[in-house]
């Protein structure tokens, strides 16, 4: 699916559903496909204006990509910088983007192939990181220009409010007795939802290869599955089932933290005895071959945004941390966190 907003209208889009969709098991040449064609149809119009530019003109027009469905955690993240850009008057003109599939790598292969075009940026992060590795992706983060990590939001596991699992010891005991038969559900394969589910299960004595990890394409669709009781858990932002958790519609088993967290009433793993902690960080990356012009006017548009009373609003609102990093400590954190997750993956036995 593909969908954009342009910047007067952030909750109006247009989406496209793709084949297949209705539980079938895609195919993924033909899901990589449909992910050209769809960007192709629906975003010519808007990217045909932006050429190669001369880096002032993205602040005229940005497209910014969330490389994942609707309702996730990226997609959040693109239309909160959105707003931020606009209502700051950092942009003029902003759309969004959805191009989802694959752990963002879809998303990744279309800004690869945009070289030189200073008008566009997409969402990326921890999720895409283990993607690239899970899915055994050609195209790599090394293949697009980083721009800036924004911040890190707080992984949470949940269970239905219906369920008999009231505390995390009791959700552990039930899923020791029978982990093939206890499903997880998050976001994609190799993900931070993922890889924070791995992680458990291997602290507790659960062999990661008895997993049952259902990853689906976004935050949106792991939420619904909890509140379908079609999963016995879920993995995802905090944010993301914040509304959930405050509502009583789902029931916070722990923060995927070592140690709690100031002004989210849910206990860390740590200090529930599972020595286990993993963030998943948000960033902006830009398409390869920019000058040095117009990687500096990119540069300069994200530092404004992060520095508008608007985006800190959004980092208190969400409960964000803020860990903004630009430049040269941007690309040595992306190589090193690389490096983490890959040794992550390796020892859970996650890749393609």
């Amino acid at each position: 699916m593909a969908s954009t907003t342009t910047g007067p209208s952030p909750s109006a889009s247009t989406a496209v559903p793709p084949p297949g969709k209705g539980g079938k098991r895609r195919n993924p040449a033909l899901l990589v496909a449909w992910g050209v064609v769809a960007v192709l149809v629906i975003g010519a119009g808007f990217w045909s204006t932006l050429g190669s530019g001369t880096g002032q003109s993205a602040r005229s027009r940005l497209a910014l990509i969330a490389p994942a469905a609707p309702g996730g955690g990226w997609d959040g993240v693109a239309r909160e910088a959105q707003r931020a850009l606009r209502d700051e008057g950092v942009v003029n003109n902003v759309q969004v983007v959805n191009i989802p599939g694959a752990a963002g790598t879809i998303g990744l292969g279309q800004l690869a192939d945009m070289t030189g075009q200073a008008g566009t940026l997409m969402v990326t992060g921890t999720v895409m990181v283990g993607g690239i590795i899970a899915n055994d992706s050609d195209v790599t983060l090394s293949d697009v220009t980083p721009i800036a990590r924004l911040a890190e939001d707080y992984e949470v596991l949940v269970v239905p409010a219906a369920s008999p699992y009231t505390t995390l010891d009791e959700f552990l005991a039930g899923w020791k007795a029978d982990p093939q038969g206890t499903a997880i559900g998050g976001g994609s394969k190799g993900g931070t939802d993922h890889l924070l589910a791995g992680l458990i299960a291997e602290n507790v004595g659960i062999d990661p290869e008895q997993l049952n990890y259902l990853a689906f394409s976004g935050g949106g669709e792991a939420l619904n599955a909890i509140l379908a009781n079609t999963v016995a858990a879920s993995i995802s932002g905090y944010n993301e089932f914040a509304d959930q958790i405050e509502a009583g519609n789902v029931r916070a088993l722990a923060l995927g933290t070592k140690e709690r967290v100031e002004g989210i009433d849910v206990p860390s793993l740590g200090e529930q005895g599972v020595d286990v902690e993993l963030t998943n960080w948000r960033g902006l990356v830009a398409p390869p071959g920019l000058s040095t012009e117009q990687r500096t006017a990119l540069d300069e548009i994200v530092r404004e945004m992060v520095a508008s009373p608007d985006w800190q609003d959004t980092i208190a609102r969400n409960r964000w941390q803020d860990t903004y990093l630009a430049g040269d400590e941007f690309q040595q954190f992306l190589t090193q966190n690389t490096q983490e997750i890959q040794q992550i993956a390796d020892e859970l036995g996650i890749g393609a």
